[in-house]
Order: C-alpha cells, then sequence, then structure tokens
C-alpha cells in the first residue's frame, strides 16, 4: 500500500484547471484522483466536488454502473447550495440514462426512459431554486424532453410497439 501525499492548498486552484481539463480530456478517471487531492486538503471545496460529481458520472459506462451512481451521489451530498444538488442529481440520472442507452442492451429504451424522467423531476426541483440568470435546469429539462419526444425506442415500460407480423 502507497501513502497519498498531500496537495498544499496553495496548489489547489492549478489542480482544479487540471482536473477540469482530464475531463474534456475524456479521461475522468485522472480528474476524480485529483478532485480527491482537493478535498483531502480542503474537504469543503464546492468547485472541487462539483467536478468529482462530473467526473464520476463521466464514468457510468464502466463496469459497476449501480455502484458508479452511489459514488457520484455521495458526492453530490456534500454539496451545500440546494440548487445545485437538484441539478447535479439531475445531471446524474442524465448521463446514467445515457450510459444506459450507450449499452444496446434489451430494454436499455425502457430504463434509459426512467433515469430520464427522473432527471426531469430533479431539474423541476431545481428550476425555482435557481440563481437569476442561471436556466441550467431548464436548458437540461428540454433536453431531456427532445430526447422523450424523438426517440421512438426510450419510451415507459408497456408503451412498445409490437413488431409487425411476418408477410403483413
Amino acid at each position: 500500500m502507497f501513502p497519498l501525499k498531500p496537495l498544499s492548498a496553495a496548489a489547489i486552484p492549478r489542480a482544479l484547471e487540471k482536473a477540469e481539463r482530464y475531463r474534456l480530456l475524456n479521461q475522468p478517471w485522472a480528474a476524480e484522483s485529483i478532485c480527491l487531492d482537493i478535498l483531502e486538503a480542503d474537504p469543503a471545496h464546492q468547485k472541487a466536488l462539483r467536478v468529482l460529481v462530473l467526473a464520476r458520472a463521466d464514468q457510468f459506462s464502466g463496469g459497476d454502473s449501480a455502484r458508479s451512481v452511489e459514488r457520484a451521489r455521495e458526492s453530490l451530498a456534500k454539496l451545500t447550495s440546494e440548487y445545485e444538488r437538484a441539478y447535479y442529481a439531475g445531471i446524474i440520472c442524465e448521463r446514467r440514462a445515457k450510459a444506459q442507452l450507450d449499452k444496446r442492451t434489451p430494454g436499455a429504451g425502457f430504463v434509459a426512459y426512467e433515469w430520464v424522467r427522473e432527471a426531469m423531476e430533479w431539474y423541476e426541483k431545481a428550476e425555482p431554486l435557481r440563481p437569476s440568470g442561471n436556466d441550467d435546469a431548464i436548458l437540461r429539462w428540454n433536453t431531456c424532453a427532445r430526447l422523450l419526444n424523438e426517440s421512438t425506442h426510450v419510451v415507459p415500460r408497456g408503451a412498445e410497439h409490437p413488431a409487425p407480423a411476418i408477410g403483413e
């Protein structure tokens, strides 16, 4: 076991920039590691917590998706803003839906529908709490609505269309 080396408080801004860059480079595990180092130095650092939630949500397509969602939600609980907790809860659900659709397994559309609807509920909770001039929750809600309106395979259970009989 290797002991982790502590990050100095003075290094936090630069480390946070690196975490955001690693997310953009599609290396969320590296961003997550950096955020964990920042949070060791400053456990209540809100921006590091937001980036950590996003980095963890970026990893939903990996193996244990239930555990990944749980880990993202653990980070979410440490955010101090009620708006951000609701907004990022929506992001978690929306990204989980996308990961489900990317799997292309039987029934993925039904599961994705449930995650998208939960995301929309979180965005609706965030909307009245949002800061003035911040319509991010509305933008995300609209994205979810468009997905449901335009995707014939992202539907609630029981709403699927039966395949036509052979010869029809």
